[in-house]
């Protein structure tokens, strides 16, 4: 499996540029919108969070919710978009051999693009809240690639299951936007129930924003405990997914 995505290199890196470039194409702003998106999102929570419902958080509201922000809209578009690649190529996965693992790959690692482009101000931020870049910085690609065989391990389940079903598109498109809030993205999750703590705790997306906001502003590694469970967690899902998917591929073009 990992011999054919290897031959088939160049094809990743064109599906990659191409879901780049088809997304920003004929926009005035362009990938400007990368850093616009979130920039936007921040500034309304932090309105309706300092101002409206008070958040006490253990570092500024602002960068501690546009931190959260940017590995949240990684995983929700690149979650978003592998859901439908299989359908919107159907073109190639009919009448073309191919690994067509590739189509919720490229859809994916095509995001970190935008994702490192909203970086940028992440650091302005920290440098106008006097947040020092430390040590524990080092950590960060690990915590990425942890997200990544997250998402893609969800990704490769959902574009199949989007292929027979296409409910599983609107499924996505609702509950993504629903995940977000049972997720420590704008506001940190913690409850005196000790039940609802724990159902809230079991979410693989907390540990892994959480562990983002520690390399990156508390100056600390992840917690073992949390963030090792979720990399364990990420890593079956994705060799599962991709299994599966391999398995099943050579049947899609019943199911276009």
């Amino acid at each position: 499996m990992l011999k054919e995505i290897i031959e088939y290199r160049e094809l990743f890196y064109f599906l990659t540029l191409k879901e780049i470039r088809v997304k920003y194409k004929q926009s005035i702003i362009g990938i400007g919108w990368a850093l616009l998106m979130p920039l936007v999102s921040m500034v309304i929570f932090t309105f309706v969070f300092t101002r409206v419902a008070k958040v006490e958080t253990d570092v500024p509201y602002p960068i501690f919710v546009y931190c959260g922000l940017l590995p949240w809209q990684l995983f929700a578009q690149g979650l978003g978009t592998a859901t439908k690649t299989l359908v919107s190529n159907s073109n190639l996965v009919t009448k073309v051999y191919l690994p067509r693992e590739v189509f919720p790959f490229a859809a994916v690692v095509s995001k970190i693009v935008d994702f490192a482009v909203g970086f940028t101000f992440l650091f302005i931020l920290m440098w106008y809240y006097q947040i020092p870049v430390l040590w524990t910085i080092v950590f960060l690609p690990i915590i990425l690639l942890v997200q990544l065989m997250f998402t893609l391990g969800l990704g490769l389940f959902a574009s199949m299951g989007n292929l027979y079903f296409r409910d599983v598109d609107y499924i996505m498109q609702i509950g993504i936007p629903l995940w977000m809030y049972v997720t420590a993205v704008a506001y940190p999750l913690e409850v005196s129930d000790e039940r609802l703590q724990a159902v809230l705790n079991l979410n693989p997306m907390t540990p892994i924003i959480n562990a983002y906001r520690d390399v990156l502003l508390r100056g600390r590694i992840p917690s073992l405990s949390e963030f090792g469970l979720v990399a364990l967690l990420s890593i079956s899902l994705f060799l599962m997914g991709w299994y599966f998917f391999h398995r099943r591929e050579f049947r899609f073009a019943e199911f276009i």
